[in-house]
């Protein structure tokens, strides 16, 4: 991506004839060395900045400090405990909220994303084309080769699962915390149920697919300097399935089920009995005819393997009505006209009173 183009977005937010408040949430943690420049970096588009130290042991409180003495949008917070980047980013959105924010960028503290981007990322949001976009980095196969093996492997098999569990099956890079998301979604979203740690980003992009809120990627080039990433790709593999897997199970209540029953409805639920009655009535075939040295006659097999078959298939167009079902319009445009109309009819009562 060439430098003109964030900078012709910029100029076109600083055009507009109200200026949009696009505020920036920054996670800090051990980031005495970077957050500094991450804060200087920063355009004049951007209305406010929450830099949101999450109990850092080291002086980053005394670097936001500097950071907010320099600049007059820097709006400084700071965590009791550590609870996490989860934790950090949701401090972050309350304070945006509270304080008007039309839309909310979120990058982190340790300078791997660029925030000439900002502009970029809040204009598919004001053009009604999305609610939230994340940036990917797997776009340009140039990053890519300059990534770690390890995220590379890791990210391919992350991608999936969270493909699965948000049914936002055009989406990549899951685990990219560089995101811009309407005031408006933010305010339906369950900011006390988030995860609070490293999985906050997928579970972010779940809770926005219960909402059916338009998510979109930007491509972007990773950075990569002398930091040392917090996260652990072991806790990744050890805890991140489960959740996804957990997510999943929610989703398929939450959209199939209980706000929509559909022919998808109908397919995993009917798949699943299949499935799992070929699979039950099939091993236990087999474990009789080792017990009693008897082969199994033509009847078992096709007992065993024709639900199996079916099961499947009912499963794989259930897959394929899912892809189809992703959502493709934003929702932030309803839920500010409803907004203004609650807004109005609450002024109403107040003049006939």
């Amino acid at each position: 991506m060439s430098a003109a183009y964030p900078l012709t977005a910029e100029f076109e937010l600083l055009a507009r004839p109200r200026p949009v408040r696009i505020a920036v949430v920054i996670p800090c943690y051990r980031a005495v060395g970077s957050i500094e420049r991450v804060v200087g970096a920063i355009g004049a588009s951007v209305w406010r900045i929450y830099c949101v130290d999450d109990a850092s042991p080291d002086d980053t409180g005394a670097a936001i400090g500097r950071a907010a003495a320099s600049d007059p949008r820097v709006t400084a917070l700071r965590r009791d405990a550590n609870g996490g980047v989860g934790a950090a980013v949701v401090d972050g959105f309350r304070a945006a909220l509270a304080d008007g924010a039309e839309v909310i960028v979120k990058i982190d503290s340790d300078g791997q994303m660029a925030p000439a981007l900002i502009p970029d990322f809040v204009a598919p949001i004001l053009s009604g084309e999305a609610d939230y976009v994340k940036g990917n980095r797997f776009f340009s196969l140039d990053g890519i080769g300059r990534m770690p093996s390890a995220r590379i492997v890791g990210n391919a098999g992350l991608s999936f699962l969270t493909k699965l569990s948000t049914g936002y099956w055009d989406l990549f890079d899951p685990a990219n915390g560089y995101v811009a998301i309407h005031a408006e979604v933010v305010r339906l979203l369950p900011l006390d149920r988030l995860h609070r740690r490293y999985f906050f980003e997928s579970d972010m992009l779940f809770r926005l697919a219960t909402l059916r809120a338009r998510v979109i990627e930007l491509p972007i080039e990773p950075v990569y300097h002398d930091e040392r990433s917090h996260l652990s790709e072991l806790r990744c593999l050890a805890t991140f399935p489960f959740l996804h897997m957990r997510n999943f199970a929610k989703r398929l209540f939450y959209n199939y089920f209980l706000r929509n029953f559909s022919a998808a409805s109908l397919s995993i639920l009917a798949g699943a009995v299949f499935f799992a009655f070929g699979v039950i009535f099939g091993a236990a075939s087999w474990l009789h005819s080792l017990d009693t040295g008897d082969p199994a006659t033509a009847g078992t097999v096709m007992l065993s393997a024709l639900p199996l078959i079916v099961g499947i298939q009912l499963l794989l167009n259930f897959l394929a009505q899912d892809v189809a079902l992703a959502p493709s319009s934003a929702i932030h445009h309803r839920l500010t006209s409803k907004r203004v109309l609650r807004a109005r009819e609450t002024f109403s009562e107040r003049d006939q009173s």
